[in-house]
């Protein structure tokens, strides 16, 4: 049997990090001057950091930063020059400008929206989608004790149900109205 060619040598992480391209992390930087005083940890870092932990969905800095010291030695595969510890990526999540990233984003957006799902979902469905969604919340927090009726079995019960309406091509609901958590009807 042959060897399949189909496969990279680089992980998943490490081949969406390859479709960001070094020129623009630089123009950016630039633009921004988000390496300022920075000896180490530069912006490129910082942002390949910052995506790993979403991918991997770490919650902590610690998480972060222990997560990528498991990784040492298959760091060429994303591009990392410097894995951080948590004292340093808590002093750059401080210092460095979010503006910078939001401008990556942006820029990365631009050049490949176009292969997005939802970027297309606007020329197909032109206002003809709704997304209805109701959610209860609960009045019984620390602020709303008081509120509710009270059963036999001591436990309370109440709420508000908040109903939304949006167009699936829109980011703002085009209608919002609330009834009681009890209320299983939709009535508008």
């Amino acid at each position: 049997m042959s060897k399949s060619n189909h496969f990279s040598t680089k992980s998943v992480f490490g081949q969406l990090i390859s479709l960001i391209d070094d020129s623009l992390i630089k123009k950016e930087v630039k633009k921004c001057d988000s390496d300022r005083y920075t000896k180490r940890f530069k912006t490129k870092d910082h942002l390949i950091s910052m995506l790993f932990c979403s991918f991997s969905k770490c919650t902590s800095l610690r998480e972060i930063s222990g997560a990528m010291l498991g990784l040492s030695g298959k760091t060429a595969g994303f591009q990392l020059n410097h894995i951080p510890k948590r004292s340093t990526l808590s002093d750059a999540n401080k210092k460095r400008d979010v503006l910078v990233f939001e401008n990556i984003y942006h820029e990365l957006l631009k050049q490949y929206g176009s292969f997005l799902s939802d970027s297309r979902i606007k020329d197909i469905i032109n206002k003809q989608v709704k997304i209805f969604d109701s959610t209860t919340i609960s009045l019984f927090k620390d602020i709303l004790e008081g509120v509710g009726r009270n059963p036999k079995t001591g436990k309370k019960k109440g709420g508000i149900k908040v109903h939304t309406v949006v167009n699936a091509d829109e980011i703002v609901p085009e209608m919002v109205w609330f009834s009681e958590s009890k209320n299983t009807t939709i009535n508008f």
